[in-house]
């Protein structure tokens, strides 16, 4: 037997790298932070999950986008809220979007020789307010206004760049990410599904769920009615 292809092809191929997509992105606005993410999980060409949740709660005023890697970040997402539960019940205090972020920076660093993982964090404190940091592959983290990564921002890069303001209003900004991800999914085979939001003020967290379509509600197949409107049963029934 020969030692060096001991191993089955079959087998071996399941060993090679996984290509995977998605468009997250975060911004800063005057009175909070606004979080998006499509949610489509892909393994190289097929579709493994249409409707991922991508913006994720790691404390009632943090979350964070994941790309990469879907079990790596999935992982560090679960270990990040933990450890940040039970600071809270040790201090009694709020946790501070920075130490989230901080967290992820370490574990990222830590595992950069095996993890597939950028985060984007997203949330307010009574300290700092409003902030995003991006952590990139590797585990560097930087503080930013607003910031954006997968496969599909590569095609939104210049709309964010052009139509983002630091002070936007929470409707023009919540607007300018749905329309974003709409175009991410348009461009990108590997950004799909549901353009899921969450946005994040000293009052609390608010998430909204906006379709692939013209309206940005849910829409029956071959019809023009939306779903649940009084509208749509008439176009069915007729």
């Amino acid at each position: 037997m020969n030692k060096s292809h001991w191993l089955d092809p079959d087998l071996k191929a399941s060993f090679t790298p996984v290509e995977c997509g998605t468009t997250i992105m975060a911004f800063e606005f005057a009175d909070g932070v606004v979080l998006g993410a499509d949610s489509r999980t892909t393994s190289n060409c097929m579709v493994s999950n249409r409707v991922t949740d991508k913006v994720n709660r790691i404390t009632d005023n943090v979350y964070c986008c994941r790309s990469g890697s879907a079990a790596d970040t999935q992982q560090l997402a679960e270990e990040v809220s933990i450890l940040m539960w039970r600071r809270k019940m040790h201090t009694g205090q709020q946790t501070l979007v920075r130490d989230v972020a901080a967290e992820f920076r370490d574990k990222c660093y830590t595992g950069r020789r095996c993890l597939l993982a950028g985060i984007i964090v997203g949330g307010w404190d009574d300290l700092h307010g409003a902030q995003v940091y991006n952590i990139s592959l590797g585990g560097m983290m930087t503080r930013e206004n607003f910031s954006y990564g997968g496969t599909g921002s590569i095609y939104i890069s210049g709309m964010l760049r052009d139509a983002y303001r630091p002070n936007m209003q929470k409707e023009d900004l919540v607007l300018l990410v749905q329309s974003a991800l709409k175009q991410a999914i348009h461009h990108d085979s590997f950004s799909g599904g549901v353009a899921r939001i969450a946005i994040i003020t000293k009052e609390g967290i608010e998430r909204r769920v906006y379709y692939n379509t013209s309206t940005g509600k849910a829409q029956a197949t071959g019809t023009d009615g939306i779903l649940g409107s009084s509208e749509g049963k008439k176009s069915r029934e007729s």
